[in-house]
């Protein structure tokens, strides 16, 4: 572990202890589970996972010390080891095989000239075969004048139905889709529906009279209230909590 590693765990150490208080009491304010916190201060990266959430949980326990957050993403980053990069070599071997020989090429020609060919005749048949002539039960239905039918009485107007009270109070819609990994927590009219971590791809739609939005990666989750787009509540990695009226 790097110099500059070890002394970004140590600020947020040191900052925590100055204020006097518990690993225990900064979860309990800014929502983050104090192992998670425990872990940023020894630096173990793999306790928390993808690097979006340890920059999140960085900038949001950044935030609530005191510190610069994106001096602290910038440390974590230059903590972190770069790719490998490619050789020459490399990109010779994951070139794109030779173009197909000459006689995968007139295979192709040929198939095609058969289909335009056999298209051609199928309409060139169409067009030179003789219509069959109308069958003689064809020609006496056609004869024979159709009954003449009574006129129908028309029907009584019917009301449209009385749109009862309920209609006015009816749930409208909030609905999620992740672009990017995020936790969350989603209660409708007072009860937890939805929390977690989910991936990117991830789409939720809820109905209620209100609605108390929590996110761990704003950047990443898209808002719509009742099929109108709100956009996003933050940048990527920003903890951001949001009350909707439906």
């Amino acid at each position: 572990m790097s110099r500059a590693s070890e002394a970004l765990g140590e600020r947020f150490r040191a900052a925590r202890e100055a204020r006097g208080i518990s690993l225990s009491e900064v979860a309990e304010q800014i929502r983050i589970r104090s192992v998670y916190l425990a872990a940023i201060e020894d630096e173990n990266w793999s306790t928390i996972g993808a690097p979006v959430y340890i920059r999140g949980f960085l900038r949001t326990y950044a935030r609530f010390l005191g510190l610069d957050p994106e001096e602290a993403v910038a440390a974590f980053n230059r903590s972190q080891p770069l790719p490998p990069q490619s050789t020459a070599s490399d990109r010779e071997r994951e070139a794109p095989r030779a173009a197909p020989s000459r006689a995968g090429s007139f295979l192709l020609w040929t198939a095609g000239t058969v289909a335009v060919l056999l298209i051609a005749f199928v309409v060139f048949s169409e067009l030179t075969m003789p219509r069959k002539a109308a069958s003689p039960l064809t020609s006496v239905a056609s004869a024979v004048p159709a009954p003449t039918l009574p006129a129908a009485s028309p029907s009584p107007a019917v009301s449209p139905p009385a749109v009862g009270p309920d209609a006015a109070d009816r749930a409208k819609s909030l609905a999620l889709v992740l672009s990017a990994p995020s936790w969350l927590r989603v209660t409708v009219d007072g009860s937890v529906s939805m929390e977690g971590t989910f991936p990117a791809g991830t789409a939720k739609t809820f109905h209620g009279k209100s609605a108390l939005v929590r996110i761990g990666n704003a950047g990443g989750v898209e808002i719509y209230v009742d099929g109108k787009d709100l956009g996003k509540l933050g940048a990527t990695g920003d903890v951001v909590e949001h009350a909707f009226t439906l």
